[in-house]
C-alpha cells in the first residue's frame, strides 16, 4: 500500500511538471526545479511593464542601477499595495525588487505620477492611462548556472480592443504586426500561437540571481536576443 502511495506521488509530481512545461514551452536545464520556474514567472511578471508607460515593457540595461528611472519606479509603484507611503517605505520596496546591490534613490521632489504632498510629508502614485493591448510574455528557455539564471522570454501582445464590437482577440508582435486572432473563449490557445510563430516575436535574455537569503530572484541584467 505505502508503496502504491509513493508511486502515485511520484506520478503526480511528473504530471503537473509536464503541465507547467508544456504550457510555458520552455526549454530547462534539467538542474531547474518546477517550483523555480514558477517563481521565476512570479518575479517577472512583477518586473514586466506596458510599453505605453515606460517605452519598453522591459528595457535594455547591462545594470539594475543603469536602467531607465521610469521603467524602475513603475515597477515600484505597480508592486506598492499602499497608496499612502512614506519616502522610507518607497526605498524599503526598490530594495526588495531589486536587491541591496540596486542604489537608485526615488526623487524626494516626487515624480508626475508620484505625487509628493509637503504638508503630509507622504507620496501618492497616480494612475496612468492604458490602451486596451496587454504586455506580455513567454518563457522560453531557462540556465542554470550557480545562482545565476538565464531566462529567455518572448514578447507578444494581446489586443482587446475589437472585443467591445463582438471581435476577436488580436495576438501582434511588439512592433504590433498582426500574427493572428483567436477568440475570447479561445484565450488559452495564446501561448500556442506564439510557439508555432516564435520566429516572428522578439526574444530578450534576463540574468536573474538568487537571494539565497531571502528566497528570492533578482534582475541583474536584460539583452537584446
Amino acid at each position: 500500500m505505502k508503496k502504491l502511495i509513493v508511486i502515485i506521488l511520484v506520478l503526480v509530481i511528473i504530471f503537473i511538471g509536464m503541465i507547467v512545461y508544456k504550457n510555458q514551452s520552455t526549454k530547462i536545464n534539467s538542474s531547474i526545479s518546477v517550483q523555480e520556474v514558477k517563481e521565476i514567472e512570479t518575479y517577472i511578471t512583477k518586473i514586466y511593464m506596458w510599453k505605453e508607460v515606460t517605452n519598453q515593457a522591459l528595457p535594455i540595461f547591462d545594470n539594475i542601477n543603469s536602467a531607465s528611472d521610469i521603467w524602475i519606479w513603475e515597477v515600484v509603484k505597480k508592486n506598492l499595495e499602499d497608496y499612502e507611503l512614506s519616502y522610507e517605505q518607497i526605498e524599503e520596496k526598490s530594495k526588495e525588487l531589486f536587491g541591496s546591490d540596486f542604489n537608485k534613490n526615488f526623487p524626494k521632489e516626487g515624480m508626475e505620477y508620484f505625487i509628493y504632498d509637503e504638508q503630509k510629508n507622504k507620496y501618492y502614485p497616480q494612475g496612468r492611462g492604458l490602451d486596451q493591448k496587454e504586455d506580455c510574455f513567454l518563457l522560453n528557455k531557462i540556465e542554470k548556472k550557480e545562482s545565476t539564471y538565464e531566462v529567455e522570454i518572448i514578447e507578444y501582445l494581446e489586443d482587446y480592443s475589437a472585443l467591445a464590437n463582438k471581435g476577436n482577440i488580436i495576438i501582434e508582435n511588439i512592433k504590433e504586426e498582426f500574427i493572428d486572432e483567436i477568440g475570447e473563449e479561445e484565450e488559452e490557445r495564446t501561448k500556442e500561437i506564439v510557439k508555432n510563430n516564435v520566429d516572428k516575436f522578439s526574444k530578450k535574455k534576463l540574468i536573474l540571481e538568487k537571494d539565497l537569503k531571502n528566497h528570492k530572484f533578482l534582475i541583474k541584467k536584460v539583452e537584446e536576443v
